[in-house]
């Protein structure tokens, strides 16, 4: 079987597994080699580590019974993609809404500020600029293809 094939039938259990909870989704499932299986999963209100380990479980026994490596030799790990990975879906900037992001853009702009929306088409951010009673917000509308990078900015 073929990497995309494996990842397509890994990608089905856990779309089964997460059913039942639409408040989780899947964000990316990769295999790298040496059958390092890894599954990033997030949801609206963000994900638990419990419940990482029980998809993980139910994960492991699903590829298991349905041999999707016939010789039973992977690792697996199921985790959220964590802050430093940058969003990838529109639920992801949904959830984010009202955080501070740096974005990069495919012409190579970087802009950092508060996603203001978010929708199947892109987003608005507001960049503050300047200080005191200079200070300006600039608002970007930034469409996902124009979208090279977005991070959520960590803010101490």
């Amino acid at each position: 079987m073929a990497t995309e094939e494996k990842v397509q039938g890994i990608t089905k259990l856990v779309e089964t597994l997460l059913e039942a909870e639409p408040a989780y989704f899947i964000v990316e499932v990769g295999i790298r080699p040496i059958s390092n299986i890894s599954v990033f999963i997030d949801g609206d209100a963000g994900v638990t580590i419990e419940k990482c380990v029980r998809i993980n479980k139910s994960l492991y026994k699903g590829i298991v019974e349905t041999a999707i490596f016939p010789d039973g030799e992977f690792s697996l790990v199921v985790s959220s993609p964590g802050i430093d990975e940058p969003l990838k879906l529109t639920r992801q900037y949904i959830k984010n809404i009202g955080r501070e992001l740096e974005v990069e853009t495919t012409e190579g702009a970087e802009i950092e500020g508060k996603l203001i929306a978010a929708d199947h088409a892109g987003i608005e951010l507001d960049e503050e600029k300047g200080k005191g009673k200079k200070m300006e917000t600039i608002k970007h509308f930034i469409l996902f293809d124009q979208i090279k990078s977005a991070k959520v900015k960590v803010v101490f």
